[in-house]
């Protein structure tokens, strides 16, 4: 168990990250999640048995503090950092020409903000493994949608990942974007109702991830769409 990876991810208390979790876990791999809900963290892990390679971490993914002090709790704790997964993330479900803006700034800064400090607080350490770097963005930075704010934000994670990959691939280090279509999380709490149609469960994003993590030593894979059958855009 020592000698097993060992992932962070952010947002790891519910949905896709805790189904990234959950399937680490069951992989072998040890695991750090963060989030901003204590009592979420806590009922993540007492659901799971609290097992002893899961590390919880109360924790603001925009604030680089909080971040470079979950990759230190992660190295203490476990003796080494192969895997990040930059989760944390949410949508004000609103438009530029409509909207309200008193949402946007939170939702940019853990957006966009959130992944360049995880991996910034992150590098030295997945140099030292020849780790990998996993951005969870979306559909929405493929395509465009009238208005859409949250888009623009998953544009922006398009953009970092490769940004990110010309740079570090030098260092040994793969960087993948897992780019989901519609996925049943809470995501869609302030949207109203789930929308029409299949959407993938998070367990089932959650296999494209992990099988990201889990590809042979200098292999990279760098972006992968993964939608429902039936979503036409």
């Amino acid at each position: 168990m020592t000698d097993s990876p060992v992932a962070l991810i952010t947002g790891g208390g519910s949905g896709i990250g805790a189904a990234v979790a959950r399937q680490l876990l069951d992989a072998g791999h040890r695991v750090t999640v963060t989030g901003r809900g204590e009592e979420r963290l806590r009922g993540f892990a007492e659901q799971l048995g609290k097992p002893e390679g899961l590390l919880t971490i109360r924790g603001d993914a925009a604030d680089y503090d909080h971040v470079q002090a979950a990759v230190e709790a992660t190295v203490k704790e476990f003796g080494r950092l192969d895997t990040v997964v930059a989760n944390a993330g949410y949508a004000t479900h609103d438009t530029v020409a409509e909207g309200d803006p008193a949402g946007w700034r939170d939702m940019v800064l853990t957006n966009v903000l959130g992944p360049a400090l995880l991996i910034r607080a992150s590098i030295d350490r997945l140099k030292e493994t020849r780790g990998r770097i996993v951005l969870v963005g979306s559909v929405a930075g493929h395509i465009h949608g009238p208005g859409n704010i949250y888009g623009a934000t998953k544009w922006a994670v398009t953009g970092l990942a490769e940004n990110t990959r010309r740079q570090v691939t030098e260092y040994g280090v793969g960087v993948t974007l897992i780019s989901p279509g519609r996925v049943e999380t809470p995501f869609w709490d302030n949207y109203g109702s789930l929308p029409p149609g299949h959407l993938l469960t998070s367990d089932q994003l959650a296999e494209s991830v992990v099988w990201a993590i889990r590809q042979p030593s200098g292999v990279d894979v760098n972006t992968v769409v993964v939608r429902p059958i039936g979503q036409p855009v």
